[in-house]
């Protein structure tokens, strides 16, 4: 504190008994304002009198058998009329808009996610009556997060949970793992005549670039094997690894539980499959307790997502014992 000044004491205000003081200036008087508020004017004189017993001032003072505002009033009145009047506005502006109307949704994808599975994922989200407008964003995971962290975002879909190193408040949940399947095209399949996962020894292999949870796996999965391969690329964005793959450039793995809808989408074919190497996909908020629908949504409907390893994985089949306000 500067020496030679004092601070002066901020009061605690009742919100109520601002509104009472400004319906007793909006009405012109204690009677008028206790019959819109439906209380007896002895009610709202004493609440106006606690208003400033709080501020240490009086608020109203007679003149003649009128009521005016002190000048500490009209200070208190000025920021009361904004206050109210906004809320007044709001009421009206609820009460006149269309019926229907979306919810935005708005939802980070980190661009080494797989989007077949971040589709099955946030498509619970969109079964919700009335859906949410989704609004899709794809970027790398600190970009996401930092939007994240200044709610514009309502959640952000990754591999792997918040990385502890970055300085932004995030809660992470497990949505599902499975394990992967490695695909190819006809043609290069065709190539490989030893049983999997011999098959993929010296093999060209499309690799997920460094941001992916899944490649140091994938790595060590090659290692422990001892399969050498020809890494013909490296992918930070999922989908252009996926159109490599397609057109025929390299082996490269998927998710297993969308491998099927990848080949019949893609025409490429499995070359096999391990729970060795796991795929997960984590639901990033910016609360511990989710309120969004829509994240409830998706993390209430995650373990149907990966209902088809559920036999597989135990751990994807526990994915529906999350419980309401939490993922």
């Amino acid at each position: 504190m500067v020496p030679g000044t004092h601070m002066t004491r901020i009061p605690h205000l009742n919100v109520k008994h601002l509104h009472y003081f400004w319906e007793v200036v909006r009405c012109g008087g204690v009677a008028r304002a206790a019959e819109q508020l439906h209380l007896t004017p002895q009610s709202v004189s004493g609440q106006i009198g606690q208003l400033e017993a709080a501020i240490g001032e009086p608020l109203l003072q007679r003149a003649g058998r009128k009521l005016e505002l002190t000048e500490t009033g009209r200070l208190v009145h000025e920021h009361a009329q904004r206050m109210f009047s906004a809320a007044e506005e709001l009421k009206l502006a609820l009460r006149d808009r269309p019926r229907g109307v979306q919810v935005p949704f708005r939802v980070g994808v980190a661009d080494v996610v797989v989007k077949s599975l971040a589709y099955r994922m946030l498509r619970p989200a969109l079964d919700l009556v009335p859906p949410p407008r989704l609004f899709a964003r794809e970027g790398q995971l600190p970009d996401l997060l930092a939007e994240l962290a200044v709610h514009r975002l309502d959640l952000v879909l990754s591999d792997r949970p918040m990385p502890p190193m970055l300085n932004l408040i995030g809660f992470s949940h497990l949505l599902g793992e499975c394990g992967v399947s490695f695909l190819a095209t006809p043609a290069l399949a065709d190539r490989m005549s030893t049983s999997f996962p011999r098959c993929l020894q010296d093999a060209p292999l499309l690799l997920p670039g460094e941001g992916s949870a899944v490649r140091a796996r994938l790595l060590r999965w090659l290692q422990s094997n001892g399969l050498s391969v020809h890494v013909v690329g490296e992918f930070e964005d999922s989908a252009l690894l996926k159109a490599f793959g397609e057109a025929g450039a390299g082996v490269f793995v998927m998710p297993a539980v969308v491998a099927e809808r990848i080949c019949a989408q893609y025409g490429v074919r499995s070359l096999g499959s391990t729970d060795d190497i796991v795929e997960q996909v984590y639901a990033i908020s910016a609360e511990r307790q989710i309120t969004h629908p829509a994240v409830l949504a998706i993390g209430q409907s995650a373990h149907r997502a990966f209902s088809s390893v559920d036999r597989e994985h135990p751990a994807a089949a526990t994915l529906g014992e999350y419980s309401p306000g939490e993922l």
